[in-house]
C-alpha cells in the first residue's frame, strides 16, 4: 500500500494545490474553464498524438488483451449511458456519467502501478489501454454527446453538424493524423517529439489542478448526487474489473500474468476525462470531480488488496 500510495500522492497534491488557489482566491471563477480549454485544445491533443505516433503495431496486436480490456471497459459506458438514459431521457450528460463508470487513468497511474507491481514488460499492455480509453471510448463518448446535443434537426443537418464537430476537435484529429507514423514506419521529427512531449506533460497536471479549482467552488450539491456518486464509483472499481475477469477466464482466455494487468488496468480510479469532457461541453460536473476524487482514494485499498493476493 506504501508504493501506490506514493503514485497516488502526488494526484491529490495537485488535486489539493488547485482546491487550495481557487478557496483563497489566488485564482478567479472563470480559472478552471480557461484551464481546462487549455488541456482540451493543446496539452492533451499532444499527448494523443505522441502516444499513437510512438506506438507500434506488431507490439499492439494482442487481440485477446485488446477484446477483453475493450469489451469490458465498453460494456461498464454502455450501460451507464443505457441506465441514464432510461430515466432521464437522451441527454449528452449520459456519455459524461458513462465515462465517469468506465475511464481508467491509465496514462497517470496505469503506467507506474504496473512497472512496479509486474514488471516492465507490462508497458505494453498499459499502452494498448491508454490507446483504447483515449482513441476509443473518449471518442465515442465525444460522438454521442455531439449527436444528443444536435438532436432534433433534420438527420443531414444533424450529420452535418455532428461531423463538422467532429473534424475540428482536437482530441479526434491529433490521434486520427498521428496513426500516419506506425502506419508508414515514419519516425516523428526530433524538434516536433520534444514539442509534444512538452506539452502533453501538462495534460495531467492541468487537468488535476483544474479538478481541484472546481471542488474550490463553494455550490449547492445536485439532487441525489450522492447516491449517483456511489454507483458509479462501485460500477468502476467493482464491476468493471469484475467483467474484466470474467471475460479473460471463459471468453478470451488470458494467461496468469496478462490476466493480472487487465484486471489491475481495469481496478484503476477514474481519470479526469470525463470531468474534462463535462466542462467542456458544460455539463454537470459536480458528480465526476467527485468520482474522481472517491475512486482514486478507495482505489488505494483495492488495488493493494489484489497485489497482495497475486504477489
Amino acid at each position: 500500500m506504501t508504493s501506490i500510495l506514493g503514485i497516488v500522492l502526488p494526484i491529490f497534491s495537485l488535486i489539493f494545490a488547485g482546491w487550495l488557489v481557487r478557496r483563497i482566491g489566488v485564482m478567479g471563477p472563470h480559472a478552471t474553464s480557461e484551464l481546462n480549454r487549455f488541456v482540451v485544445y493543446l496539452a492533451l491533443p499532444a499527448l494523443l498524438f505522441d502516444i499513437v505516433a510512438r506506438s507500434s503495431w506488431h507490439e499492439l496486436w494482442q487481440p485477446n488483451f485488446v477484446a477483453v480490456f475493450t469489451l469490458s471497459t465498453m460494456a461498464v459506458f454502455i450501460l451507464t449511458v443505457a441506465v441514464h438514459g432510461g430515466r432521464f431521457g437522451f441527454q449528452p450528460d449520459g456519455p459524461v456519467l458513462g465515462l465517469a463508470a468506465s475511464y481508467p487513468n491509465t496514462g497517470f497511474l496505469g503506467f507506474p502501478l504496473l512497472l512496479g507491481a509486474l514488471g516492465a514488460w507490462s508497458n505494453t499492455l498499459t499502452l494498448i489501454s491508454t490507446i483504447i480509453v483515449a482513441c476509443v471510448l473518449f471518442a465515442g463518448a465525444i460522438v454521442m454527446i455531439e449527436v444528443r446535443l444536435h438532436a432534433g434537426s433534420h438527420p443531414a443537418r444533424v450529420a452535418m453538424k455532428v461531423g463538422k464537430s467532429l473534424a475540428t476537435n482536437p482530441l479526434i484529429v491529433a490521434p486520427v493524423i498521428a496513426c500516419v507514423f506506425p502506419s508508414t514506419g515514419a519516425a516523428v521529427p526530433q524538434p516536433v517529439e520534444v514539442f509534444l512531449k512538452l506539452l502533453g506533460g501538462a495534460a495531467s497536471p492541468a487537468a488535476l489542478v483544474g479538478l481541484g479549482l472546481f471542488l474550490g467552488e463553494r455550490r449547492p450539491a445536485a439532487k441525489d448526487a450522492g447516491i449517483l456518486t456511489s454507483v458509479l464509483v462501485a460500477l468502476k472499481l467493482a464491476v468493471h474489473p469484475l467483467l474484466t475477469w470474467l471475460l479473460a477466464i471463459t471468453v478470451f482466455p488470458l494467461d496468469a500474468p496478462t490476466r493480472h494487468a487487465a484486471v489491475l488496468l481495469a481496478m484503476l480510479p477514474t481519470g479526469t476525462g470525463p470531468f474534462m469532457l463535462a466542462e467542456f461541453y458544460r455539463r454537470e460536473a459536480g458528480v465526476t470531480a467527485r468520482v474522481i476524487l472517491i475512486s482514486t482514494v478507495l482505489s488505494v485499498v483495492s488495488v493493494s488488496a489484489y497485489i497482495s493476493a497475486i504477489s
